[in-house]
């Protein structure tokens, strides 16, 4: 994982009070389905973005299922928005 990939991981930790990422966790790993996230805590996610990066969220952008599969494609799509 790149610098910015673990300062987003532990922010979206300390947000959700995540556990400890299990062994073999990287980058690409599915969030939802490594700590057990749901609907709520995607919405929980927009909003800690939008509090620590400025970078805000549609809702229902179709996606956001992409964005958000990963801390990869998460971090990625943060650095492009402040680049822009």
């Amino acid at each position: 994982m790149t610098d910015f990939e673990r300062e987003l991981l532990g922010v979206l930790r300390e947000a959700l009070m995540l556990n400890e990422p299990p062994a073999g966790f990287n980058a690409q790993s599915n969030l939802f389905q490594t700590f057990g996230l749901d609907s709520v805590d995607a919405l929980e996610i927009m909003m800690v973005i939008k509090r620590e990066y400025g970078i805000g969220f549609s809702p229902v952008d179709e996606q956001n299922k992409k964005i958000f599969m990963n801390i990869d494609q998460l971090a990625a799509y943060i650095t492009s928005k402040r680049s822009a």
